[in-house]
Parts: structure tokens; sequence; C-alpha cells
């Protein structure tokens, strides 16, 4: 018995099934298909959860990424399928702002026409909205006719108009002028900060075409108003101000201002009352 004992101990010991790494084949076949089931589920698990973290992952970052598609500018997104329109009008825009920039030659004095800067300055304050209001409230307080009055109070309601109206065009537009440059103290005394549309060419188109209209001018100098008009608008491109669609849009809209007075015209029983109420002297009221 002691020798049948050992025998089958020395088999047991021989035995590969016997072997640590093989002890899970000894198992019973319930705890075998239940690790094999519980194997079977963890990498769906893991395979759910890796499926999980990432949508997690989007739901952390998707509105940090909303928030910067919605920070980034629209000029700054790129269009797949641009329509023909939106083609057309960037070209025309880049043309603009090349074009300004090339003409910008007084820009600075270190420019190639800034020799001459000086001058087209004096050339472009003709055209400011401060002297001109300034003058025409002069020019009234000393005149004596009537008809004269009346001319001058419609010029002074022209020109608060048209200040008014181009201040709100560019505080709405707000584009920048083709060189980077400080308004100086007139400008913003006439409320003269952006660029669109340009100030100075819609008020020398309006001041030339009501003097035209209502002034007895010779011919020489009614060739004279139309250069200064031309000349100050251009002096606002030489001098870095504004683009060439500015002038020309302030073209147009001082000729819009210019009809716009012409439709609401004050009568002179009107400028007397507006003149007596401007100087407290009542007696034209009773």
């Amino acid at each position: 018995m002691p020798a049948n004992q050992t025998r089958s101990r020395a088999r047991e010991r021989n035995n590969a099934l016997n072997r640590p790494e093989f002890m899970s084949l000894n198992q019973p076949l319930k705890s075998s298909s239940a690790e094999a089931r519980g194997t079977a589920r963890r990498p769906s698990q893991r395979h759910q959860q890796s499926q999980n973290q990432p949508g997690t992952n989007a739901q952390h970052e998707s509105p940090e990424n909303n928030k910067e598609r919605k920070e980034l500018p629209e000029e700054d997104c790129m269009q797949l399928n641009p329509s023909f329109k939106g083609i057309a009008m960037n070209s025309l825009l880049a043309i603009d702002i090349c074009m300004s920039k090339r003409l910008g030659v007084c820009a600075h004095t270190t420019s190639s026409w800034g020799s001459v800067r000086s001058m087209v300055k004096l050339l472009a304050l003709t055209g400011h909205g401060i002297p001109w209001i300034f003058g025409t409230i002069v020019c009234l307080t000393r005149s004596n006719t009537l008809a004269g009055q009346e001319v001058l109070v419609n010029l002074l309601l022209a020109l608060l108009l048209d200040v008014m109206t181009v201040a709100g065009m560019q505080k709405l537009v707000k584009r920048k002028g083709p060189w980077e440059m400080a308004p100086s103290f007139l400008d913003y005394l006439a409320m003269d900060i952006y660029s669109f549309p340009a100030a100075h060419a819609s008020r020398a188109a309006m001041v030339s075409k009501f003097l035209l209209a209502h002034l007895v001018l010779a011919v020489p100098l009614r060739i004279l108003l139309v250069l200064w008009a031309v000349l100050v608008g251009m002096s606002r491109v030489l001098l870095g101000r504004h683009h060439l669609t500015d002038v020309g849009c302030g073209f147009a809209l001082g000729f819009l201002h210019y009809n716009l007075v012409e439709m609401v015209w004050l009568s002179s029983n009107t400028c007397q009352t507006l003149i007596s109420i401007g100087t407290f002297n009542w007696s034209p009221l009773y």
C-alpha cells in the first residue's frame, strides 16, 4: 500500500494538468462558463466605455468648440461654395483697397508726395463741417436781407443734416480707412471718425450744388466750384483717410442731402421765426 501511494503521488506530480497554469482546466464547467461570460462581457464593456468616453469628451468639448466657432468672425470663415455675387463683391473690395492704398501718396510725411501733405490737408480743411457751420452762422448774423437770410438758414439746415446723417452711417458701418490714422480733434467735433461714407466729399458735393443753384455766379466761378468739390473728395484719398468707394458714396449722399433740403425748403417767414428764436428776439412772433 505505501508503494502504491508513492506511485500515485509521483503520477500526480508528473501530470501536466496539476501545474498552476493549468489549474483552470480542472475547474467545474459552471465556473468556467461564468468566467467565459465575464471575459466575453469585459471586451464589450470596454468597448462601450470607450464609446461613452468620446461622447462625454465631446459633450465637455462641444461648448468650447461652439464658443470658438461663434467667436470666429465671418470674414475668416472659408466658404466652400461662394456665390458669384460674393466673389464679385470681394473682388471689388480688394481692388478698392489696393487702389486706395496706392493713391495714398500723402498719407505720411515720408510718402512719395509727403512734401505737399500740408497743402493737401489745407485743401481738405476747406470741406470740413465745423468751418462751414460756423461760417454760415457768422454770415447769418451779418446778413440784412430777407432773401440772404432765407438761403443761409436753409444752408445751415443742410449742413446739420449732412453732419448727422454721415455720422450715423459711419457709426453703423464702422469701416476703417486704408491707412491706420487717429482722427483729429476737429474730426471728433464733427463726428467724422470712420471712413464710410466720406463726410468731406458729401459736404463738398452738397455745398457746391447748393451754391450753384441759389447764387448767381459766372461760368469760371461755377467751374472752379465744381473742381473744388472734386479736389476736396480726392484730397481725403491722397491723405489715406478714405477709400475711393467712400468718396463716391459721399458724393452721392451729398446730392441726396441737397434734394432733401430742396423738398423741405423753409420759407422766409419760417426762417425769420427761427432767427428770432435763436437770437431771443420774440418781436416777429407777435
